[in-house]
Order: C-alpha cells, then sequence, then structure tokens
C-alpha cells in the first residue's frame, strides 16, 4: 500500500490539473475550447497571455519533477524541451502546429510530474529541496496550486 501522505499529494495534482472540484474548472478544464486567437491574444502589452501560462506551468512541473528525481537518487532526465525556459518568447510567431504542441507539452509534464510523485520514497517528502526552503511535499502541493492560480487566470483571460 502506498504512503498516504502521497496518495493525497497525487489526488492534489489531478484534482488541480483534469479533475473535478467545487471551485470550478481545473487547468485543463480551463483550457477547453481555447483557440489559436484566444490562446495568444494578450491582455496588455508585457501581459501573459494563455499560451504563456500553458508553458510557464509546464515548465515548472518540470523543475519540481527534476527537483524530486534528484532528490530520491534517480536521473532526473533531458533538460526542458523547449527554449527558452519558463515562459516562451513573446515575439515568436505561434501557429495551431505550435499551440498544440505547447498543449501536448502541458500533459506530459504533468504526467512525467505523477509518475515521479508516485516513484518517490515517502522519507523524501520532508526534506527541504529545490532552494525553495520548503520541503518536498510541499513543493508538490505548490505545483497543484501553482495549477488552480493560472486556472483562474485562463478562465478571466478567455472572457475579455
Amino acid at each position: 500500500m502506498s504512503d498516504p501522505r502521497i496518495e493525497l499529494l497525487l489526488s492534489s495534482l489531478h484534482r488541480a490539473f483534469e479533475g473535478k472540484s467545487w471551485h470550478g474548472p481545473a487547468l485543463k478544464g480551463a483550457l477547453r475550447g481555447v483557440t489559436l486567437k484566444t490562446a495568444t491574444r494578450r491582455p496588455g502589452k508585457s501581459r501573459n497571455s494563455i499560451r504563456d501560462l500553458v508553458y510557464h506551468c509546464a515548465y515548472w512541473k518540470y523543475i519540481v519533477r527534476r527537483w524530486l528525481l534528484e532528490q530520491a537518487g534517480a536521473e532526473p532526465g533531458p533538460a526542458f524541451p523547449r527554449s527558452p525556459a519558463n515562459f516562451p518568447d513573446p515575439k515568436e510567431q505561434v501557429t495551431e502546429k505550435l499551440w498544440a504542441a505547447d498543449k501536448r507539452l502541458l500533459n506530459e509534464q504533468h504526467r512525467l510530474l505523477v509518475a515521479a510523485v508516485k516513484g518517490l520514497p515517502p522519507n523524501v517528502l520532508d526534506r527541504k529541496g529545490g532552494n525553495t526552503g520548503m520541503t518536498y511535499a510541499e513543493l508538490i502541493q505548490g505545483v497543484a496550486a501553482h495549477d488552480l492560480y493560472h486556472a483562474g487566470q485562463v478562465s478571466l483571460l478567455k472572457r475579455l
């Protein structure tokens, strides 16, 4: 049987990304039906688009997964598959193909993060890591909160 703390963290990740919840749509649900035009629209100069937020969420899932794998003594794997990191280049010409790739990247990074959490030794949860001063359990919970925060932003940006 799995550690109950890991099960709770996995449940939080699931509900924040693609599960049902009382608060409204999870991140994946908020992205449902977002067109390229809507995804790339900026609410103001130097403000993030929905596409930026998708890329950003994928990146931080990747970072936390790397921290977890390193702490567990596993190979962290290849570098983030896109450049630049954290946010895409705002001057990049976004096509339907690239928007679809961004959504796949988010889904893949979520899947990989969940796999890393599932394989995490429970004794790692209370260790501090990632140069944040937070425990790994807090970092995992933080990724779920991050998804929900940006799901709210996506929902607002869709209505603009």
